[in-house]
């Protein structure tokens, strides 16, 4: 019983890493792409990943500085 516990999670690990192993072959992207520097920043050349499939919230407004309401009303 001791063997089982010791082997299970080396097991398990193993099994993980085939999965990944083969979700990563079966992706379907013959293309893999790169980043390029263009203008301080990077993008993304090539690749199976158009801009439409990423979402990016949109950053939540500033918080009011302190003394800013009282001076507005």
């Amino acid at each position: 019983m001791t063997r089982l516990r010791m082997l299970a999670p080396l097991l398990a690990a193993a099994v993980l890493a085939a999965v990944a192993v083969a979700t990563v072959r079966d992706a379907g992207c013959d293309e893999p792409g790169y980043l390029a520097q263009v203008d301080g920043g990077y993008e993304l050349v090539g690749g199976c990943i158009a801009a439409g499939d990423l979402l990016v919230a949109d950053p939540p407004p500033p918080a009011p500085v302190v003394g800013e309401a009282a001076d507005k009303g």
